[in-house]
């Protein structure tokens, strides 16, 4: 996956691909458009793990542990803060044009995956097998 730090080419279509890449490359991850035509959704088990605007794909919103979303918060202030439209305590709205490692924005969408994963009830766990 190329540089997600995108302050450069910002609105890149770029980016927006190497995001759908990486989410669809996890398990079971579907997408869809549920809310209206720019709102991308990516889903586990039928339930939102990260959504993003197709049409100013510079930042995504994605689940988060409360209490590391307020460390998150705290250490990047400019670039990772509460969720926009979305339960503050439990999302971060995460911006890619404030020079974030790669690594960090990966492990942040794993994380989200793996909450959502492990909130499926065991039936639509073994579901997905």
């Amino acid at each position: 996956m190329a540089n997600w730090n995108c302050s450069a080419a910002k609105y890149s279509p770029m980016y927006l691909d190497e995001l759908r890449d990486f989410c669809l490359g996890l398990p079971h991850v579907t997408e869809d458009f549920p809310f209206d035509e720019q709102t991308l959704v990516f889903r586990i088990g039928g339930k939102i793990f990260l959504l993003t605007d197709v049409d100013d794909p510079t930042e995504f919103n994605a689940k988060c542990d409360p209490e590391r979303a307020v460390e998150l918060r705290e250490r990047y202030p400019d670039a990772i803060f509460p969720g926009y439209h979305m339960n503050k305590t439990h999302w971060n709205t995460v911006r890619l044009d404030m020079g974030l490692d790669e690594r960090l924005l990966r492990e942040l969408i794993e994380h989200s995956y793996e909450l959502v994963r492990k909130s499926l009830s065991k039936k639509q766990r073994e579901g997905l097998m």
